[in-house]
């Protein structure tokens, strides 16, 4: 949207650009340039405007908004379709809904607050107006349910990248689904699925980021940790979420959807599970053993006292000395 390229110029300006230079750059009429300076107030965005000299970009607003997050994007794909909700009881709910109206690949939905948000087996992830980063994409890729167990992994690499080059931080992936800074978690990753026999019909891809949250509930605080608690740094939300729907798109469209030899090297190197004892339910019976690979669909691979191996490609699993 032209608001979006205007924005990312006065971004990259030290000084004013002028409306005529910014109509001539971008191909449309002066008052299609002011409608859009006007548009980018709206939002949030501070723009100072002086006669003669033009437009000067002084601030964006700091709180989740569609504006600087499509600023700070460099996909194709992920993200050009994006929402951000004042309010939401669950991203991925409110994605599905889209979702089953048929909303195109690549939609992201995100929020500056949640209310009911989902985690793993059944557990609420709450969020306060702000604090955090939620945010859910949906794919509608052409393969079969089988083959969706390798989107959980490639979104793990994907967000840890983006982290440990915004941050500087030592983020690792507890397997299957979180990110963890030393023993405490950061980040979950929710997938779900719409699927019609053997083929899917959507995929949807819940991220929660604890980016500026100082406290937890007292019944997490041992295991739970924040960008803000890491660094006594405060981040910028946008460019968090906008590095994040990056390194998605690359990892996604690089290794097509699969794990491939690189992708599953990555993801090794940033599994904190592989090399520790951990435990499982089996059977309804607890098991444990040794975490010693990853299979090539994101299967947690565990030796067994006795040496028999087993896969694991689902459930809880308790990791040695992580939360």
């Amino acid at each position: 949207m032209l608001q979006y390229d205007i924005l990312n110029i006065l971004s990259n300006t030290t000084g004013y650009v002028s409306g005529q230079q910014l109509a001539q750059t971008l191909g449309v009429s002066r008052q299609a340039v002011w409608k859009s300076v006007s548009a980018l107030r709206e939002s949030g965005c501070e723009i100072e405007s002086v006669q003669n000299r033009g437009y000067r970009l002084v601030s964006v607003p700091g709180f989740l908004n569609e504006t600087a997050v499509k600023a700070a994007l460099k996909t194709k794909i992920i993200g050009q379709d994006i929402t951000v909700l004042d309010s939401v009881g669950s991203t991925n709910d409110y994605l599905k809904a889209l979702g089953a109206r048929g909303c195109k690949s690549g939609t992201v939905v995100a929020a500056r607050e949640q209310v009911s948000g989902k985690g793993r087996l059944g557990r609420v992830w709450q969020s306060q107006r702000d604090e955090n980063v939620m945010f859910s994409v949906l794919l509608r890729p052409q393969i079969a349910p089988s083959e969706a167990g390798t989107i959980t992994p490639l979104t793990g690499v994907a967000v840890c990248r983006a982290l440990r080059t915004l941050t500087g931080l030592d983020c690792k992936i507890k397997w299957p689904n979180d990110i963890i800074i030393g023993k405490k978690k950061l980040v979950g990753i929710l997938t779900e699925m719409s699927a019609e026999f053997d083929a899917v019909e959507f995929i949807i891809i819940g991220v929660g980021i604890n980016v500026g949250q100082k406290t937890f509930p007292e019944d997490i605080s041992h295991k739970a940790t924040s960008l803000f608690l890491e660094t006594g740094k405060e981040f910028d939300k946008n460019n968090l979420l906008a590095a994040a729907l990056n390194e998605l798109e690359k990892v996604f469209l690089g290794n097509n959807l699969e794990l491939s030899p690189a992708a599953l090297d990555e993801y090794k190197a940033l599994c904190a599970t592989l090399g520790k004892n951990v435990t499982f339910i089996q059977g309804g019976k607890p098991v444990e053993g040794t975490a010693t690979d990853i299979s090539e669909n994101g299967e947690l691979i565990v030796s067994l006292p006795g040496g028999r191996i087993c896969r694991v490609n689902s459930g809880e699993v308790t990791a040695q000395g992580i939360y």
